[in-house]
């Protein structure tokens, strides 16, 4: 018993150093890192070093907490770590320490470490299930560790992890992780992604008390269809005018342009099955990534995820000149997921972005535009939101842009084709680093107007149409000079029945 609980200790106290270790990085970097140029102004970021994934989002005890995979010691990627931060609105932030440290034989290792997971609450406590991954010479290896805490602050690593040590026969070991935990009825439950034959899985786990899971079933898979990889799993009820859905999201490896994809359909917890029959993007952007859901005070379902992607897709540079200033990595903003009664979702900005306007210029009625470019105002132009109303009865025109963060040379270009109704958002002349050009179809199938709802911070794009169905999230480094904004109408008539611009205030 002693050695026992030596051994709980000895874990705690190192974990303990390491946390404290990383902290005396973040204090040294602060200051200098926050005078960064490129730092967003309202959207969620480390205080300085490299984020990526969205881990463990919960509304714990009065506050929100997000936890984000994080390495405090380079504004790359390596050596992950767990950061933390509550909120009593999720645009204004107090960091905490960090909630993990890579610090035991299963975690420890400076190209792998303590990777994605989830949070859940029990019995006042909070845990965390996060992937543990090392390697000892024979490749990474991954599987699924808890942590847990009584303030919500300060967790100690179960001593029975891994909880989860390797999944079932068959699968590739260094692809098993991202666990995401949730209740129903008499179980928990897990879903974690898995690889197997070369295509992506979501694996589905059970237990009773947290520490001890069985591997239940193949919640769903790949046919070759959604790639090789599902990243960053997450599953969650849903309910519309016609009763309760599922929705499984994923971000697939091997799928090209589509970085974050969901499936709507029914579980049955019987069997262990998820059937959908719903599939579509919940951004067509080239910066949505691992978005991850949790239910806030009031019941809505909310989701976040990194604002970036990885190598392996097809548009992917680098990261952004941002590591020159000794960070890397935003959230995009937190959406509002609403299923529609065609078993669609929207994802709408929440409610709370409404705090943070600042002065509003507006033109109230109805505005008729001719061939030429028309300056929105939008205050200092770095820094907005803009909602306008395109009148489609009535505009004569093909198309139409907004040119967004430009100067005399360059511009990133929304060019909406009302004619063949697709959304094409360019970024090849945005700046001196980004490129590429994502493009997404536009619903406007028997409707009168087109509406339109973008926010621009200092290194990103977010762009909302179509009922807040097809979105656009774009990173894009433009100096501070690129502040006017235009639209432009090449040929006939826009009318626009309502635009709004706000300037945004400072919230990071």
């Amino acid at each position: 018993m002693i050695d026992k609980v030596g051994g709980v200790l000895l874990s705690i106290e190192l974990m303990k150093k390491n946390i404290a270790r990383a902290q005396a990085e973040i204090d040294k970097k602060r200051s200098e890192v926050g005078k960064g140029a490129m730092r967003q102004k309202y959207h969620f970021m480390a205080e300085e070093g490299w984020l990526n994934d969205p881990n463990g989002l919960i509304y714990f005890k009065g506050k929100y907490h997000f936890f984000y995979q994080y390495n405090p010691y380079d504004s790359y990627w390596g050596s992950m770590h767990w950061g933390h931060a509550i909120s009593d609105d999720m645009l204004h932030w107090e960091y905490l320490p960090l909630a993990l440290a890579p610090s035991e034989t299963y975690d420890n290792h400076p190209k792998g470490g303590c990777f994605s997971g989830s949070a859940i609450e029990y019995e006042g406590r909070l845990y965390l299930l996060y992937t543990a991954s090392t390697n000892y010479g024979d490749g990474f290896i991954q599987n699924q560790c808890m942590a847990y805490s009584d303030d919500g602050i300060h967790f100690v690593k179960s001593e029975k992890n891994p909880v989860i040590a390797a999944p079932p026969t068959g699968y590739d070991v260094g692809e098993f992780r991202d666990p995401k935990v949730w209740k129903h009825e008499d179980y928990f439950y897990l879903v974690c992604s898995g690889k197997k034959d070369g295509l992506g899985q979501a694996l589905l786990y059970r237990s009773k008390n947290l520490e001890d899971w069985d591997f239940f079933n193949v919640l769903a898979e790949s046919r070759g269809e959604f790639g090789y990889m599902w990243e960053c799993p997450d599953f969650f009820p849903m309910k519309n005018a016609n009763g309760e859905k599922y929705i499984l999201t994923f971000s697939p490896m091997g799928v090209k342009e589509r970085t974050s994809i969901y499936l709507v359909g029914d579980m049955n917890y019987e069997t262990g099955k998820f059937n959908y029959t719903t599939v579509g993007n919940i951004d067509w952007g080239f910066d949505y990534y691992a978005p991850q859901s949790f239910v806030d005070q009031s019941g809505r379902r909310i989701l976040v995820a990194w604002a970036n992607g990885w190598d392996w897709m097809p548009w992917w540079k680098d990261w952004g000149p941002t590591f020159k200033e000794g960070w890397c990595g935003s959230f995009n903003l937190p959406r509002e997921a609403i299923l529609d009664t065609d078993n669609t979702l929207k994802f709408v900005p929440i409610d709370e972005l409404q705090s943070i306007r600042k002065s509003a210029e507006a033109i109230h009625k109805k505005s008729i535009f001719e061939k030429g470019e028309f300056l929105i105002p939008t205050g200092n132009g770095n820094c907005f939101e803009l909602k306008m109303t395109i009148d489609l009865a009535n505009s004569t025109t093909d198309s139409f842009e907004l040119r967004l963060r430009s100067n005399d040379h360059l511009a990133t270009i929304a060019t909406f084709d009302l004619r063949k109704q697709i959304l094409t958002v360019s970024r090849d002349n945005s700046d001196d680093w980004s490129q590429g050009t994502t493009k997404s179809n536009l619903l406007l199938k028997d409707k009168a107007t087109l509406k339109i709802h973008l926010f621009v911070d200092q290194s990103s794009i977010e762009i909302f149409t179509d009922d807040y169905k097809t979105n656009h999230s774009l990173n894009v480094f433009a100096k501070e000079d690129q502040n006017k904004n235009y639209v432009s109408v090449a040929e006939g008539t826009l009318v626009i029945n309502q635009l709004d611009t706000w300037e945004l205030t400072k919230t990071m």
